[in-house]
C-alpha cells in the first residue's frame, strides 16, 4: 500500500488522538499553558473565622464529575479547577457536623482555559 493512500487514514488517526473535547488552540502564535486555572475557595465559621481542615466538595451539575479538597492551615483551597468545566459547578463545605449551604460557580471558557465566575467563593458553615 502506498503512503499516499494511507495519508488520509493517518491524518484521521492523528486528529482523533489530539481531540480531548477541551478548547485548546494556539492563540496568536503563542502556546496555551498546561497549568489548570483554579478557583479560590475559603471556608469560614458562622462568625467569619477561616476553618483549617474543612472538606470542600465541588460537583459539575451536568457531568457529575467531582473534586474533593481540604482547606489548608489558613482555611483556603485552590484544588477546585477547570477540569470540572464547562458548565455549572456546585460547591459546599463540611467540617465535623457543620455544613455550608451550596453555592454555584459557572466556568467561562475561551480558546485556552476556563475561568470560574465568581473567581473566589466563601463557604460559610452553619452555626
Amino acid at each position: 500500500m502506498s503512503w499516499l493512500r494511507m495519508l488520509p487514514v493517518l491524518l484521521g488517526l492523528a486528529c482523533l488522538l489530539a481531540c480531548d473535547n477541551r478548547p485548546v488552540v494556539n492563540r496568536g502564535g503563542g502556546v496555551c499553558s498546561e497549568e489548570l486555572v483554579s478557583l479560590k475557595v475559603e471556608v469560614v465559621t458562622a462568625n467569619g473565622v477561616l476553618v483549617k481542615g474543612a472538606t470542600i466538595t465541588a460537583i459539575n451539575e451536568e457531568t457529575q464529575e467531582s473534586i474533593t479538597a481540604v482547606t489548608n492551615e489558613v482555611g483556603i483551597s485552590r484544588a477546585v479547577n477547570e477540569s470540572l468545566a464547562p458548565g455549572p459547578t456546585r460547591l459546599y463545605a463540611t467540617a465535623g457536623s457543620k455544613v455550608s449551604p451550596a453555592t454555584e460557580v459557572e466556568w467561562q471558557c475561551d480558546d485556552c482555559h476556563c475561568q470560574p465566575d465568581p473567581g473566589t467563593v466563601t463557604l460559610q458553615l452553619n452555626p
